[in-house]
């Protein structure tokens, strides 16, 4: 699968969107995926609940990254909910400066149904499948179907906040 982008006019400009964007607080979580194209995985902000009937999650990921390709061509991926020691792990995984499979050598790993990468001692880890791609501006937008979760409610979540990593007590 590809994704390419259209050109869309903006009323603000992009700085003025993000600036924007940095005082919505949001959970900090790491997208992995892997299968044929090989494993992946990058840290992400945007995500979102769609319904709870397919049980889907919204996922959006910068198409002119490393990981995009792999994540598409797998149609498969796991949601991991980052717990505040995961920090240092967060910063690699959205790093560009830090690619490829040296990433995942800094935490445990697990596999669920689909056999993406679950981390341990995640808040939470969603496996899910990509129903749906759609493109828009910079970005794919993934429909990723539940297929299984993992919980673990003793962690503290991590969360991102006007251009800082913060910690929910």
């Amino acid at each position: 699968m590809s994704c390419s982008a259209e050109k869309y006019q903006s009323v603000v400009d992009s700085a003025r969107f993000r600036g924007g964007m940095a005082q919505l607080a949001a959970a900090v979580t790491l997208v992995t995926s892997d299968g044929p194209a090989g494993r992946a995985g990058f840290t992400a902000s945007a995500v979102t609940s769609v319904t709870d009937d397919p049980a889907t999650l919204l996922v959006c990921v910068k198409r002119t990254g490393t990981a995009a390709p792999r994540v598409l061509a797998n149609g498969v991926a796991c949601v991991n909910v980052l717990a505040a020691e995961h920090q240092q792990l967060s910063t690699l995984f959205g790093s560009s400066a830090h690619g490829g499979e040296g990433r995942f050598d800094g935490a445990e790993w697990g596999r669920l149904v689909t056999g993406s990468p679950a981390l341990r001692g995640a808040v939470a880890a969603f496996d899910c499948r990509i129903a749906k791609i759609l493109e828009v501006g910079t970005h794919c937008v993934l429909f990723c179907e539940v297929l299984d979760i993992v919980e673990c409610s003793a962690a503290t979540p991590l969360i991102y906040f006007r251009r800082s990593y913060r910690i929910v007590q």
